[in-house]
């Protein structure tokens, strides 16, 4: 079911972006924030209330779609909104109690519900499953993503160009995986490990949400399944120290607004993205990987930071699939279904085939 017109509900790095690859698809967009951006932007904008239920009803009556990319304890209320409009919902979670609800809505949902369309979960769930289609058994699928200040400095090594509510559920909520077979839940920032790309040493370590709803669908067809995330060595170690041992777990909001403060955003980021899988063709043991490492790209005459294309154009190439009628229309689009090809085959989603075009 194609359609024209979609809502991008919160305009910061990314939900502009988002909107603005959205417009130049040929839709038109609508964005929504508390605060109208003062920058000229080729779009419609409005300054609303999300948190208003008579506000988003109202937006969402003019639209076909829409995108969020607000916090995420915001999105559930505008699933629901959508869901009661009859209208497709995206969203960038990694709230896995918020996608869970988003399942339930999808079974009696007019349009598509797809959330956790961003980066992890999103883009490295397409790829893994990819990964583990080119074997007759697989046998593990493992997930590694890290966005990371390209010259790092302090202990941390550390910059917040993501959201520290988001980084800070990640880092404290128990963590889905399938070991030897069998469905768990273990602890966030455990079962640490090294990895290296193009050179630069890094440590990983569990954190909640990366999978998606990847134990659903690839429980019995993998004996090992789990989603880690990329930090500079010694990052996990002090962030432990932090939440336990001062006990700023207790204190979340406090604890992302700290964090915030000591280590802001950067400009030169790097999105480094890790996924392997082992499994057998024709009875031999192979291992197939996919390893990039994502830098700042020039978008529509801008100058953009890598986790803001990345994410962003995760999102984009899937709506601009949906509109082409290339995924379901109506109920839960699970992100482990996308063919990667087709992903990348998108005029959004070729953007990862290099990391260095421009727009």
């Amino acid at each position: 079911m194609s359609f024209d017109r979609i809502a991008v509900l919160g305009l910061g790095k990314v939900g502009r972006l988002a909107a603005t690859l959205l417009h130049e698809g040929g839709l038109q967009v609508l964005g929504v924030d508390i605060q109208a951006p003062t920058e000229d932007l080729p779009f419609e904008c409005r300054s609303g209330d999300i948190s208003d239920p008579s506000v988003v009803g109202e937006l969402l009556s003019s639209v076909e779609a829409v995108l969020s990319c607000l916090p995420y304890h915001l999105n559930l209320n505008l699933a629901r909104a959508a869901h009661l409009a009859g209208i497709h919902y995206f969203d960038l979670t990694e709230d896995v109690p918020t996608t869970n609800s988003i399942i339930e809505l999808s079974k009696t949902a007019r349009g598509l519900m797809a959330p956790q369309c961003g980066l992890a979960p999103g883009f490295v769930g397409i790829v893994g499953s990819s990964l583990a289609d080119g074997f007759d058994k697989c046998r593990s699928i493992r997930m590694r993503v890290g966005a990371l200040p390209q010259h790092p400095t302090g202990l941390l090594g550390y910059a917040f160009n993501w959201s520290p509510e988001g980084v800070v559920n990640e880092y404290l909520n128990d963590c889905e995986v399938i070991e030897g077979g069998v469905r768990k839940l273990v602890s966030p920032m455990e079962w640490h490990e090294t990895i290296y790309v193009e050179g630069v040493k890094l440590e990983a370590f569990t954190t909640s949400g990366g999978l998606g709803t990847m134990c659903d669908t690839m429980l019995g067809k993998v004996e090992n399944l789990d989603y880690k995330t990329m930090r500079y060595p010694g990052h996990m170690d002090l962030m432990n120290f932090f939440f336990h041992e001062l006990l700023m777990r207790d204190r979340r909001k406090l604890a992302g607004e700290i964090l915030t403060n000591a280590k802001p955003p950067v400009d030169d980021d790097v999105v480094y993205v890790h996924v392997a899988a082992e499994g057998t063709v024709n009875g031999s043991l192979r291992r197939k990987e996919f390893v990039r490492a994502y830098y700042p790209i020039e978008i529509s005459g801008v100058r953009r930071t890598a986790i803001a294309w990345t994410t962003s154009a995760s999102v984009v190439a899937v709506i601009e699939m949906v509109r082409a009628d290339l995924l379901p229309s109506a109920g839960f689009l699970h992100q482990e279904y996308i063919p990667l090809e087709m992903f990348l085959q998108t005029p959004t989603g070729s953007l990862f085939k290099t990391g260095a075009a421009s727009r």
